[in-house]
């Protein structure tokens, strides 16, 4: 058995059972309003608010969702924690300027989550930043110049290394300037099949589950604003991808900023080698979650409220 294999199995054996708790409930009600960041990024942000938190809790959305796909775990979280998330540019109600304006790399969207940050005044030193899919890579590139932008940074499902090999073809061919523009096209043309299943794509049958229907719906209604749809700020952001995974993985030796890995064990879009990989060259613990697949806080919401929750012992 390779040592990935060995890693990979232990990890999975090892992780706790999910699917066994539902989300709790509390009073807390979530608010969602607009924040004007700079002249060309206003973003949309959903908080639940508490007088006398314990800390903050900061989640990034991947692809394509936004930001009412942590809602219900933020109601739940609201008990004891300031909870945001917000809509990352070219996805749900956020500005979508031209990529000749903003660059929807991930290095870019680095720059939002720190002014995001700034402009909440949320204490970094009580925060936990959960960070999913294309959300993941600019948390850990601003981490590499701020190592104090959290208490502890959650990440899995995602791409932090230039390792085509562990991904999905499409997004595989999204890294390939030859197949990209062709590739981009289709999953403008594919719409109605991506928004149907995203979620569920990776999971067998009796693992299937549903969206709420706001949620669903807010990602289907935003899907195109101001003549940008979510797959092109998809492809502007695989544009420069393999440049940002390159940077991070060079500068790995610098990231001092806790960091927890946890990874969908069915997950087809990034399959848990790469997190294997990632949580081993930089020395990290790795979770991977048996039966999940590439949206843990989706499928198995309580998990997600328990891991938020272990960050802050």
């Amino acid at each position: 058995m390779t040592f990935t294999r060995l890693l990979l199995a232990t990890a999975i054996a090892s992780a706790p059972a999910v699917g066994a708790e539902p989300v709790a409930t509390t009073a807390a009600a979530p608010e969602t309003g607009f924040v004007r960041l700079d002249d060309d990024i206003t973003v949309r942000r959903l908080v639940v608010r508490k007088a006398d938190p314990q800390g903050a809790v900061l989640f990034l959305h991947g692809f394509p969702e936004t930001s009412l796909a942590f809602k219900d775990v933020a109601v739940s979280l609201g008990d004891a924690y300031e909870v945001h998330a917000f809509d990352w540019p070219g996805y749900g109600q956020s500005s979508r300027p031209s990529p000749d304006r903003f660059g929807y790399a991930p290095a870019d969207y680095a720059r939002v989550l720190k002014a995001y940050i700034a402009h909440e005044r949320l204490d970094t030193s009580k925060l936990t930043i959960y960070a999913t899919d294309i959300g993941a890579l600019p948390a850990l590139l601003l981490a590499l110049d701020e190592p104090r932008i959290a208490r502890r940074i959650i990440v899995g499902d995602f791409a932090p290394f230039d390792r085509p090999q562990y991904m999905h073809d499409n997004l595989r061919n999204l890294k390939n300037p030859g197949a990209a523009e062709a590739t981009h096209a289709a999953m403008n043309a594919n719409r109605a099949d991506i928004l149907a299943n995203f979620y569920r794509r990776d999971l067998p049958r009796e693992s299937q589950f549903d969206l709420s229907p706001e949620f669903a719906g807010d990602v289907a209604q935003n899907w195109q604003r101001d003549g940008m749809t979510a797959a092109d700020a998809f492809a502007h952001y695989y544009a420069h991808f393999t440049r940002d995974q390159r940077f991070l993985e060079a500068n790995l030796a610098r990231l001092q900023t806790p960091v927890r890995v946890l990874w969908g064990e069915r997950d087809i879009y990034i399959r848990p080698d790469m997190g294997v990989e990632f949580a081993r060259k930089a020395g990290l613990q790795l979770d991977v979650l048996p039966g999940v697949g590439h949206y843990p806080h989706l499928q198995d919401p309580a998990r997600t409220v328990l891991e938020v929750r272990a960050s802050f012992r």
